[in-house]
């Protein structure tokens, strides 16, 4: 074979090497400056120490973030926890582990369990599970199906920490955790209660006493010649009393309703005629003192309420005083009962509406929203109609809400109100010789 034709042979594959090396690497310098964002005629290597020096100077801001995020989180009173989306701890300031009473960082890597009882099979046999206490377990596990969950943990017991807990799911990953200590304010709380306990006790035996001799001697003043400026006085200070005593039983029974210690229901069907026709005798008189005229407009088909007769007589009373003493004389009020569109059809309960209507002052359109918050009260009101606590309605509305009802209110300033409460009727009685499921 003529070596001078293989040495030909062989120099044109290594020049087609070349060229193919040439131009694969003229392909990749192009697909590199593209992703660089280079021209052609640009230096590459400075655009790529630009982007690396611009990668670090990412990282370093990254860190330095994450740095100021970590010093807030410790300053903060509240403690905060970040689970990933495994729910895994992968943060945690000092107050959550002060708060969960575990070592400083304690709380880093714990995997909460993603239904009671469950444990990872690859979560190590010595690795901790779970925040410390099923309650808190169970609010991450809703947050993580919901989104969002809260819930009051008391620590250690009846005299323990108390912790407000609120999760929420990161828009970006995982989850974060806040705890409130509640402990103070439930303490201070409990110190209101007790306080307001004992002063309404303390005053509602004198101030009881004070009305009935009151009482006594405006009976007797009718069968004597006394001037009638007398009279008036002493009937003043019987009304005068009658708020006295009226605002040391609110104050009693709005502090025993916000603790969840009001009085027991004792749930049975109650006539709502009953309660109605009984609030109207009970304040006939205060009515006719203040020259109020009271009306009762009761549906005969609307049914019975499932509730504590006591307690709802009380709500009625509530709004009849707070009409009287806001109504002018000569005035009327009117209670109203019917039912619902619906309610005492077969099969159904339905709903009972209670209306009690005034024509006196009015609450202004700003102030309408916020007249069943306890302690408020409307400035006008307050000058026109004698005074109150501002708890009655407060009272009103707890009544209310504890019976599955809820209270409203419609007001035009100088023309009257109207309060509304809507309870749920009982449920229908089957009929003899009728079934019931089950």
């Amino acid at each position: 074979m003529n070596l001078e034709l293989i040495g030909i042979g062989i120099a044109g594959v290594l020049l087609a090497l070349a060229v193919g090396v040439s131009i694969s690497r003229e392909v990749t310098l192009d697909r590199v400056r593209e992703i660089v964002g280079a021209s052609r005629g640009e230096p590459l290597d400075a655009k790529v120490r630009d982007l690396v020096d611009r990668q670090a100077q990412a990282d370093q801001r990254a860190r330095l973030e994450a740095e100021d995020l970590a010093y807030l989180t410790g300053l903060v009173g509240s403690g905060i926890i970040r689970l990933d989306d495994d729910l895994v701890v992968t943060a945690a300031n000092r107050a959550a582990d002060v708060y969960l009473d575990v070592p400083s960082g304690g709380l880093i890597g714990r995997h909460v369990p993603e239904r009671p009882g469950a444990r990872r099979d690859d979560t190590p046999a010595e690795a901790s599970t779970g925040l410390g206490d099923a309650r808190l377990d169970a609010v991450a596990r809703t947050a993580w199906r919901n989104g969002t969950a809260a819930d009051e943990i008391s620590m250690g017991g009846a005299d323990g920490r108390m912790l407000a807990v609120r999760a929420r799911r990161s828009p970006s990953e995982g989850i974060w955790i806040v705890l409130e200590d509640l402990s103070e304010l439930r303490r201070l709380q409990r110190i209101r209660t007790e306080f307001i306990d004992n002063l309404s006790h303390e005053l509602r035996t004198p101030l009881t006493t004070v009305r009935l001799l009151t009482e006594t001697l405006a009976r007797d003043l009718e069968e004597v010649d006394v001037p009638a400026r007398v009279i008036d006085v002493v009937e003043k200070i019987d009304v005068e009393t009658g708020h006295l005593v009226q605002m040391a039983t609110e104050l009693l029974d709005l502090a025993k309703i916000e603790q969840g210690a009001g009085p027991q229901l004792y749930i049975d069907d109650v006539d709502v005629a009953v309660i109605v026709t009984s609030a109207i005798e009970r304040l006939g008189l205060f009515a006719e003192r203040q020259g109020v005229r009271l009306r009762a407009e009761v549906d005969p088909a609307v049914p019975t309420v499932l509730g504590d007769a006591e307690r709802l007589g009380q709500l009625l009373i509530n709004l009849l005083h707070n009409a009287i003493k806001f109504s002018p004389s000569g005035g009327d009020v009117v209670v109203r009962a019917r039912p619902e569109p619906g309610a005492g059809a077969a099969g159904t309960s339905g709903s009972v509406v209670i209306e009690v209507e005034d024509h006196g002052v009015g609450i202004p359109a700003e102030d309408v929203s916020r007249v069943f918050e306890r302690f408020y009260k409307v400035d006008k009101a307050r000058v026109r109609g004698g005074g109150g606590t501002g708890l009655g309605l407060a009272i009103v509305r707890h009544i209310a809400e504890d019976h599955g009802g809820e209270v409203s209110v419609t007001s035009v300033e100088g023309a009257g109100s109207t309060f509304r409460v809507t309870l749920p009727a009982a449920p229908p009685v089957p009929a003899a010789g009728m079934r019931t499921p089950g």
